[in-house]
């Protein structure tokens, strides 16, 4: 028999016990557990030991067998209500799911587990997962109906799992994994479905809850469903017992990823409710029928733009009405392969809207694109093209989307800002706006926070844009998950565009394995070859037998008045932009990720505005300028790289066809470098396949080059596949990350509010707020092996307790450079992302 006294039983269990008692081990707060072996009557049961267990009263807990434990339990319950028969007219007690600070406003559990029920149904809906949503509404706080978890709640408990009960009758009761993992999860993120993990649900006897630092808020699982009955709520009758399959494929975690979706946002939407009132907005619709006629009639009018060349606008015209035809194709994968400058970006929403008018499960729009620079630009026109539609018709969710609140913002415009913040934890709007990052680590993470917007991804049409820069170590596992999401189940559909299409559907076997979908898109374009060839508006030249010197690049410069030069590493660009500043170049501009995000956009404004005027701009960039930047030089040159670098590079060239013909040159600097392995490899590749014969910018040209690139790279992580077969939701957020970076956050000292905000750090601490209104003024930064170098200030958290991991200011004006940005000594050991 195991036993587990009280602190206040040790003095007494030291003057002597019963027979045979062994002290096993001294437990955290003071506890005792100790073993007692006895005899048994015929029926197996320590009848002996009952009355001497009982003589303890609340200082001794029965752990073990668990036929003791009970009979225990069961005497003690029967004293209770013994003496609670006497009492008179008793009330039913009041179970409490939430406190407030005004006591008279505590919300009943009972009331809690109703509306998270309703409402996780309700966004399980789409997917026909109404039933599994309402079971893990029920059960998800299972536990509060824990004498300890009602103390907590007054104060006077602390330190409790009130999850792990409704995990258990979830699995082992109704024999549904999903919903077992969500509702343990709904805290503490999803963990793991492995066999293994999924049998370590059973609700342990001695109390220990999960995370073991945790103790259940009550271990007896019959008489927490009893108190949820007893409070008027009705659980479904379960199901025969039959054989339970334990998960093995990616569309398994996306199937519970997007059920604790559903689970957690009704949760954090009750919450909210509760503790602060109904504030948040009804979200518009799509209104489709409006919105494909206000896109169409300014097609047309694009149509009519004589500034343009007519060959131009008749291709611009026949993508679009390719991809508004392909919106009738019954297929749930697409791709969209078409050369920079053709309006792919207008042609994807028209085939988005088309779909939604046919479709009726079609709800949003998602847009998901590599870059700010990219999204900002895309924000731009869609704002101005459906201005009318509501204030938050349009959602941009990313790292520099937030005003700050209550600062120089009417109340009115304070509001706005307050309810466009909690639309997007849900993505809760008809147009939503977001980065590669954020969608895609999102449909692999385990957090709730993360986690809690998936479900509205069904019925939705996912348009990812300039999709080559999907890292190609994770092409297998994200191509699996969006299959299944782009299933009959979801209804969703997913369209990959790009100049420079990578030959995703050559992994189709890899993709199928083991799961319900492979990887078999649709061309919307007709005949891309064809389109290549007569959108032509750039020649390259390969000058790739000798290193190409800086000074010869200096001179190049000199003789263009308008040129772009890309290279690849930070250090080339800025050894280039110094020699030709010293030759006093006029219109000269730098850009690499030394510059903040506040100061980048500042300089491409400039060079827009420079090269539409005509006036000298000649720009030394490394490939933050590739993908989605509107600029069109007659020239450029690029340093040899990725062939799908050196055709975002073209992009940026002639790029609406106003020349005859513009020109590329690619080069081998003096100083070559690479930032990684896999980029010096693919850039390798390119100049091997270029010595085997002419190497044009067109789709075949990408195919024979992703098929090469496959064959050299891997395009699944073993580590990934593995987390996949054990369903290890954790690892696998942890392990899934499309920027592979120990980079910490550096705020600079662009301007007067980014040395406001470093004050505001010194004396306050950061939090959300703070990161929010500092991304404009950050750069990316290497920290040395030695830890941070002197001239960079450490910054605490304002809610916890240290340091911020990877987060630093910088206010020595010196160290930021007017043109080059970010600009720390050369010999500090550390270094700039590029």
């Amino acid at each position: 028999m195991r036993l587990r006294f009280a602190p206040e039983a040790r003095e007494r269990l030291r003057e002597g016990g019963y027979p045979n008692l062994q002290i096993l081990e001294q437990l955290e707060g003071g506890y005792t557990l100790a073993q007692i072996t006895v005899g048994t009557n015929t029926a197996g049961f320590p009848l002996e030991l009952l009355s001497w267990i009982q003589s303890w009263g609340p200082r001794v807990e029965v752990l073990e067998p668990p036929s003791l434990r009970q009979v225990w339990l069961d005497e003690a319950r029967a004293v209770v209500e013994c003496f609670s028969a006497a009492q008179t007219s008793p009330s039913p007690r009041v179970y409490w799911g939430h406190s407030h600070p005004d006591r008279n406003r505590w919300q009943p559990l009972r009331v809690h587990l109703e509306n998270v029920a309703r409402l996780a149904a309700e966004r399980a809906a789409p997917f026909a997962e109404e039933q599994s949503a309402r079971l893990a509404g029920y059960l998800h706080d299972l536990g509060k109906y824990g004498d300890r978890f009602q103390l907590r709640l007054e104060g006077k408990a602390k330190g409790l799992d009130h999850w792990s009960a409704g995990a258990h009758v979830a699995l082992f009761d109704y024999r549904l994994p999903a919903v077992a993992l969500a509702v343990q999860g709904h805290h503490i993120g999803l963990q793991s479905g492995a066999k293994e993990q999924l049998k370590a649900m059973w609700l342990r006897t001695d109390g220990q809850g999960m995370p073991p630092e945790l103790k259940l808020s009550e271990p007896n699982k019959d008489l927490l469903t009893k108190r949820l009955q007893d409070d008027g709520l009705t659980l479904p009758t379960p199901a025969p017992a039959s054989p339970m399959t334990a998960p093995s494929r990616a569309a398994d975690m996306l199937d519970t990823r997007m059920l604790f979706s559903a689970l957690v946002d009704a949760d954090f939407l009750d919450t909210e409710a509760h503790l602060h009132g109904a504030i948040r907005p009804p979200a518009p619709s799509l209104q489709v029928g409006q919105a494909l006629t206000r896109l169409e009639a300014h097609l047309e009018a694009l149509g009519q733009n004589e500034r343009l060349p007519e060959r131009i606008r008749a291709l611009r015209q026949a993508l679009s009405d390719a991809a508004a035809e392909a919106a009738r194709r019954p297929e749930r994968v697409f791709t969209l392969t078409a050369p920079t400058g053709l309006g792919k970006t207008l042609a994807m929403l028209r085939f988005a809207l088309r779909r939604a008018k046919r479709d009726p499960r079609i709800r949003r729009i998602v847009v998901v694109l590599p870059y700010l620079s990219i999204l900002d630009q895309t924000a731009k026109i869609y704002r101005e093209l459906f201005a009318g539609f509501g204030t938050h018709y349009i959602l941009e969710d990313h790292s520099l989307a937030y005003r700050p609140l209550h600062r120089e913002l009417s109340d009115e415009q304070d509001l706005a800002e307050l309810e466009r913040r909690l639309l997007a934890e849900n993505w809760d709007a008809p147009i939503v706006l977001t980065t590669n990052v954020q969608l895609l680590e999102s449909l692999h993470a385990n957090r709730p926070g993360a986690c809690r917007k998936l479900h509205n991804l069904a019925g939705s049409v996912l348009l990812f844009d300039e999709v080559q820069t999907l890292p190609t170590h994770l092409a297998v596992p994200t191509l699996k998950t969006l299959a299944h999401l782009a299933s009959e189940k979801y209804g969703a559909v997913v369209v990959f565009a790009t100049a420079t299409q990578p030959a995703f559907d050559t992994l189709h076997p890899r993709v199928q394995a083991g799961e319900p979908q492979g990887w078999q898109p649709v061309e919307m374009a007709p005949a891309p070859e064809v389109l290549f060839q007569q959108s032509r508006r750039v020649e390259v030249e390969w000058w790739l037998k000798n290193p190409t010197q800086t000074p010869c690049l200096v001179t190049l410069l000199e003789t263009e008045p308008q040129a772009l030069v890309v290279m690849n590493l930070k250090r080339q660009a800025h050894a280039l932009f110094r020699q030709a500043a010293e030759k006093g170049l006029e219109g000269l501009y730098h850009l690499s990720t030394a510059l903040c995000p506040a100061h980048r956009k500042g300089v491409l404004e400039e060079v827009q505005q420079r090269l539409q005027d005509g006036q000298p701009c000649r720009l030394v960039s490394t490939q933050v300028v590739e993908a989605g930047v509107e600029l069109d030089f007659p020239v450029g040159y690029r340093a040899l790289a990725p062939l799908e670098a050196i055709a975002q590079t073209a992009g940026r060239i002639n790029r609406h066809g106003l020349r005859r013909e513009g020109r590329l040159v690619v080069f081998v600097p003096e100083d070559e470098g690479y930032p990684d392995k896999a980029y010096q490899q693919a850039a390798r590749l390119t100049r091997a396949l270029q010595a085997e014969g002419a190497l044009t910018l067109e789709p075949a040209t990408f195919r024979r080059y992703y098929q090469s690139l496959y064959a050299l790279q891997n395009v699944s992580d073993p580590e990934i596949e593995n987390l996949i077969q054990t369903q290890n939701y954790a690892e696998l957020a942890r392990r899934y990350r499309l920027i592979e970076t120990a980079a910490v956050n550096v705020v600079v000292p662009y301007n007067d509010e980014a040395l406001t905000l470093m004050q505001e750090a010194r004396n306050r601490g950061i939090a959300a707020d703070w990161i929010h209104r500092a991304r404009p003024y950050t750069v990316p930064f290497f920290l040395p092996k030695g830890g941070p170098p002197s001239f960079l200030e450490t910054v605490f958290l304002r809610y916890g307790r240290g340091e911020a991991p990877d987060w630093y200011i910088c206010p020595d004006p010196a160290l930021y450079d007017a043109r080059l940005g970010f600009t720390p000594e050369e010999d500090s050991g550390a270094g700039l992302v590029i």
